[in-house]
This record gives C-alpha cells, sequence and structure tokens, in this order.
C-alpha cells in the first residue's frame, strides 16, 4: 500500500508506528499537552513491519515540507525509515549516525533534525528495574533477548557508562533468531572498543532462548527487546524456560499481549522472578522526544516527571468514550 502523507491544517505532532490506533498514548498526550502548555495535536501514522522505503521517505517528506507539522516520535521502524530517508535529515545527533535509527523527529528552523533517543531512555528505564548499585552488589548479567535498534542503543548507554566507571553488569549475554541484526551490533561494539565483556548468541528457537535464560546467575535481568507480545504476539521464550533465582524479567513493551511477562509471573512464588513492564520506557521514551519537539525543559526524574507519570496513569484508566 502507497502512503500518502496529508499536511496537517493545525499544528500537529506524529507518532510513527504499526497500530497507533490503540496505543494510550492518544490519551496521555492531551493531559500532558495541557500541563506543559503545548498547543499541538497528536496523530498517528501507521506502517507496515519493514514497509516499502518509498512510504518512510513520504512520511518523512511530509514533515520536513509542512510547517504545521512539528516532528514525531518513531517506534518500531527506526532503523528501516532511517535507512531509507536518511538524506532527507539536514541534521543528525551522533547516535543516529552510531546506531543508525532516528527515533525523534524535530525541526531547528528551517531544518529537520533525527535524532536517536534510545540510549538515554534504555539506560533510564534499566535504571527503574535495577537502581542505584545493583550490579556489583549481586554479580548479576543482563540478557538481551533480540538485538535490534534498542537493545544496540542500551549497550552503547552501559558501555558509556563503564567508560565512566560507573556501575554496569558483569556480563552481557545478547541473542538474536537471526545473525544479521547479531553481526551488525558486533561490528559496531568492535569499532568502539566495547566496554564489557559480552557474548552474542544465535537463538533461532524460542527454546534456544530458554537455555540462555536459565544459564544466567542469580538475579540477573532478562529483558525481551523482540518485540513479541507488542508488535507480534507470542514470546521470545517457552513455557519451559526455567528464570534464575530473584531474575527481573523485563519487557520493553507495556501494552499488548506480554506473554513473556506471564510466564515470569508464574514463577514469582517458586523462584522470586519479578516480573516488570515498560512502562517506564514508555514515559522516558515519550517525554524524551516531547522535551526535543517542542522545545521545552522536562526531567527525567523528581516531583515533575512524578506528575507526569501520574497524569499517564489517570489518562489511561479513565473509560474510553
Amino acid at each position: 500500500m502507497v502512503v500518502q502523507f496529508r499536511p496537517a491544517a493545525t499544528p500537529t505532532f506524529y507518532f510513527i508506528g504499526v497500530s497507533t490506533r490503540s496505543s494510550s498514548v492518544r490519551r496521555v498526550f492531551p493531559a500532558w499537552a495541557r500541563h506543559l502548555g503545548l498547543d499541538a495535536t497528536l496523530d498517528g501514522i501507521d506502517l507496515a513491519l519493514d514497509d516499502d522505503p518509498a512510504n518512510y521517505r513520504a512520511v518523512v517528506q511530509g514533515i520536513k515540507d509542512d510547517p504545521h507539522s512539528l516532528g514525531a516520535l518513531v517506534t518500531t521502524h527506526k532503523l528501516n525509515l532511517y535507512r531509507a530517508a536518511a538524506d532527507l535529515f539536514d541534521q543528525v545527533g551522533p547516535d543516529t549516525e552510531t546506531l543508525g535509527e532516528v527515533s525523534s523527529i524535530s525541526k531547528r528552523g528551517t531544518d529537520l533534525y533525527g535524532a536517536a533517543k534510545d540510549p538515554i531512555t534504555c539506560a533510564l528505564s534499566l535504571d527503574a528495574v535495577v537502581g542505584d548499585g545493583y550490579w556489583a552488589r549481586t554479580g548479576a548479567e543482563l540478557l538481551l533477548l533480540g538485538a535490534g535498534g534498542s537493545s544496540l542503543a542500551l549497550t552503547l548507554a552501559l558501555h558509556r557508562r563503564a567508560q565512566q566507571g560507573r556501575d554496569v553488569p558483569g556480563r552481557i549475554v545478547v541473542s538474536n533468531r537471526r545473525v544479521g541484526r547479531l553481526a551488525e551490533m558486533r561490528e559496531i561494539h568492535e569499532q568502539i572498543g566495547f566496554a564489557i565483556p559480552i557474548e552474542y548468541h544465535l537463538a533461532p528457537a524460542p527454546a534456544d532462548n530458554d537455555a540462555l535464560v536459565a544459564a544466567r546467575p542469580a538475579g540477573s535481568v532478562i529483558a525481551n527487546a523482540t518485540g513479541l507480545g507488542k508488535d507480534r504476539p507470542g514470546s521470545p521464550l517457552t513455557d519451559a524456560v526455567r528464570f534464575p533465582e530473584a531474575a527481573r524479567a523485563w519487557d520493553f513493551n507495556y501494552r499488548g499481549d506480554l506473554v513473556f511477562l506471564d510466564q515470569a509471573r508464574a514463577q514469582e512464588a517458586t523462584a522470586g522472578v519479578s516480573a516488570i513492564d515498560g512502562w517506564f520506557y514508555f514515559l522516558h521514551g515519550w517525554t524524551r522526544v516531547i522535551a526535543e519537539v517542542f522545545a521545552v525543559p522536562i526531567p527525567t526524574a523528581g516531583p515533575e516527571f512524578d506528575e507526569l507519570s501520574r497524569l499517564a496513569i489517570e489518562a489511561t484508566a479513565a473509560p474510553v468514550a
């Protein structure tokens, strides 16, 4: 299907995803806009998984040319959109070039600016999962199921923390069902001299991931970064998986058929597993892009951030009209 971008009639901020109509941010953004004093509405643009590059280009060109289109948050299509439309951006952030993706589209004067916010948002979200000093205290490892853009961004953020002497996992293990993404990640890591011990595993079947999960030490963080449970049904694990004692099962998703978290909850009583959804990933992901697009200061913690979280919870809990 050919996508035709229609210019906006009023100031508009876009959400580029797969099924934006069902996203709770449609109710959250108006509450945030009122609180922050933003004069804009939110509109969704749905693109198919691995869409035609021409469709990505049409969307980016439309936002660039339309004075009422202020910018966009990009979710599932971060890598493909940038690959298809890199030449349409007048400026990009340094992480965009390193990661080869765009999660934030904004305007700086007449220039279209693309930024990769995931190194910031993923790290802030992981902080909400483990807290200060967790890795040194527990000796736990981080297992990333999926080697896509979000996983790569998180490894980049942790690499920088390791260079600064901050608390990081003693080991990172990454799995992916296709070798291509693993090879891309390994190449970037080799270029930057990755500062944390890391393993890359091809895992074409969920049972392969089960074995990697079971081999991790107690307290390890097992992260579902595959998109399964949100963009596609299912889980990267089988129901026979055995989580490490006191593991923290973290799903990057906060909505959808979160089978991965159901599998973790089934072992809460027997193994002390904690199931953690992607709510803070949602909050940090959106607020970092909103701060960029609208040039408004939004803190990453403290009373103001807590108020934005409260407003979001209130909006998502309200019945749909």
